[in-house]
């Protein structure tokens, strides 16, 4: 008896995807001096529940839920990944700069530290569910750099943030968009 075998090809070419970003230059990564509360407060922004590494790992989990359904939409989000990539990398080159630690454990004000966990995550199935998620998650990443550029006294840091919310705010609009298109 001949054994019949489906095979399933990726027909979604991710050759050329760039990050999906506000077209403006990021400010110099650079800090008045060492500070180690503002180095905690960022270690949220970086891998808190409310964070780059949050967005970063739910982007990658639709996209590679999406890629055989829907290929535009996933590169999209690849696209948008990318981006909260280099927001990571911004942050942690702050981090260090101000004399704390990369290491993925968010550092509270209250003390407590937390490593960062995939139940962070919000996973619907449906695709318009999982962009209602992502957009969810970027107002509030978007409320949180708000709240840490109020407590954070050092205009370097305060001006990368800045740009990072500008990206956000960039993405709830590809976000909307992408979600307005799967209704009609």
């Amino acid at each position: 008896m001949e054994d019949h075998v489906k095979t399933v090809t990726n027909t979604c070419s991710f050759a050329g995807i760039k990050p999906i970003m506000v077209d403006l230059p990021y400010p110099p990564t650079q800090v008045k001096d060492k500070n180690p509360v503002y180095a905690n407060l960022l270690s949220m922004d970086y891998c808190g529940s409310v964070s780059e590494m949050s967005a970063i790992t739910q982007y990658i989990n639709n996209e590679n839920r999406l890629f055989c359904a829907d290929c535009p939409v996933s590169k999209t989000i690849l696209g948008i990944a990318m981006a909260e990539m280099m927001h990571l990398q911004k942050l942690g080159e702050l981090i260090t700069l101000l004399g704390g630690s990369v290491d993925f454990v968010a550092k509270r004000p209250d003390g407590k530290r937390k490593m960062w966990t995939p139940e962070y995550l919000t996973i619907p199935e449906h695709p318009k569910k999982m962009l209602a998620a992502d957009i969810e998650s970027e107002r509030a990443a978007i409320n949180q750099y708000r709240s840490h550029i109020h407590m954070i006294k050092d205009a370097g840091v305060c001006a990368v943030l800045s740009r990072i919310i500008q990206d956000e705010e960039y993405h709830i609009f590809i976000l909307q968009s992408l979600s307005k298109e799967m209704e009609g």
